[in-house]
């Protein structure tokens, strides 16, 4: 599987200075969780599951989440978790064909520690498709965090895959929307207990997940799609702190944006978010055009605000929002030459820029270097004369 692997290699040479490499349940797991882009979540009763996982994959999905937890009933969940152990036997058994389609990486979002170690068990050989599993509600208090880590390490055993060996480690993404870690008067102690149990458990765990939908039911807001989740500032500053106790270099955690909930036409008050010009100057006034009738203006100015927030990767709920996420996650030709020189430049100072429009300082822009580089492994980085507009012609089939 790899990002842009649904383009013919001649259109693919275009658009890239560098393509992207080849994404594989064994790779590393830096790798792996810059690489989730836009993660597409499906609720696990869906009658065509295998089918729908086949389906997004060949359109550029890399990452989905057969959902459990908020998305099912609860009378329904018995019912959803032969789906999904059923749907996953499907696709393994498919996967023993010649030619099979590539899948992408695969995970399950539980609901307690004993639904983890049960479906693990149900899924026999099927396991090996998994990624490993989603946790909502992540937070330590009455050892919530570790019970799950504790599931996760019985199920690794017990089914060989603790990553030794050369064998792929089953691992964690952990949703962060528990009210402990929401509310002022808890979050700084709870957001420093997820830190400590999450150092406790590093390669137990691939990424990490903000549940804006829960960060706003605490509040009883929802926002609109004429605003970001930046613009509702209760929200935001739930998230900032994420970032500050969570996102620092030296942990090297990925933590992805929040959904983006909407995804068809309603009545709009404010203007369109996306300037005119690109669009008119690579003769592309009607993908605009689009792009506004589908209202993904706003995730496109969404996604922007979360890579200048420290967040990498977003959570999707419906299939058209994954390509915009991936087109905005390449690695431009101007960010790639910076990051490479600041990379490069071991003796320190500051340099004028490749490209001759601003400073680079090797010590302080360091860690950003090394994370665009890594991005630029997992979703390429574009030619010098492609632009995001072209990216996302070339992502929107």
């Amino acid at each position: 599987m790899r990002h842009f692997g649904f383009l013919e290699p001649e259109h693919r040479d275009r658009l890239f200075h560098r393509p992207p490499a080849e994404l594989r349940l064994d790779s590393a797991p830096e790798l792996l969780a810059t690489a989730l882009g836009g993660t597409l979540y499906c609720p696990g009763n869906r009658p065509s599951l295998a089918k729908d996982v086949l389906k997004q994959a060949a359109r550029g999905c890399v990452s989905m989440v057969l959902c459990l937890e908020d998305s099912i009933a609860d009378d329904e969940v018995p019912a959803a978790e032969a789906n999904v152990a059923a749907a996953l036997r499907e696709l393994h058994d498919d996967r023993d064909r010649e030619g099979h389609a590539p899948l992408p990486l695969l995970f399950v979002r539980v609901r307690t520690p004993e639904q983890l170690v049960a479906l693990a068990d149900r899924l026999g050989d099927a396991l090996d498709l998994l990624s490993g599993f989603v946790v909502p509600k992540f937070e330590n208090h009455g050892g919530r965090a570790e019970r799950f880590f504790a599931a996760l390490e019985s199920v690794q055993r017990t089914h060989g895959r603790t990553g030794a060996d050369g064998g792929q480690r089953l691992r964690i993404m952990a949703i962060l929307e528990s009210p402990v870690m929401i509310h002022l008067e808890t979050r700084e102690q709870t957001l420093a207990s997820i830190l400590d149990v999450t150092r406790a458990h590093r390669d137990d765990v691939l990424a990490l997940r903000i549940g804006a939908t829960d960060l706003s039911s605490a509040f009883g807001l929802r926002r609109s799609k004429d605003f970001t989740v930046y613009d509702v500032k209760v929200v935001s500053a739930v998230i900032a702190d994420i970032v500050n106790v969570l996102g620092r270099p030296g942990d090297d955690l990925v933590i992805s944006g929040p959904v983006w909930e909407h995804f068809a036409k309603a009545e709009r008050i404010l203007k369109p978010q996306l300037r005119t010009t690109p669009f008119v100057t690579a003769r592309e006034r009607r993908l605009r055009e689009r792009l506004v009738l589908k209202g993904l203006d706003g995730l496109i100015r969404e996604i922007t605000l979360d890579r200048a927030n420290g967040l990498l990767g977003k959570t999707v709920i419906h299939p058209s929002h994954v390509s915009v996420v991936h087109a905005l996650s390449v690695v431009t030709h101007e960010e790639y030459l910076d990051a490479s020189a600041i990379v490069d430049g071991d003796a320190g100072g500051a340099h004028a820029s490749p490209y001759g429009n601003k400073m680079n300082e090797h010590g302080p822009h360091r860690a950003w270097a090394r994370k665009t580089l890594l991005r630029a492994e997992a979703f390429g980085v574009a030619a010098e004369e492609t632009t995001v507009v072209d990216l996302l012609e070339a992502s929107m089939r």
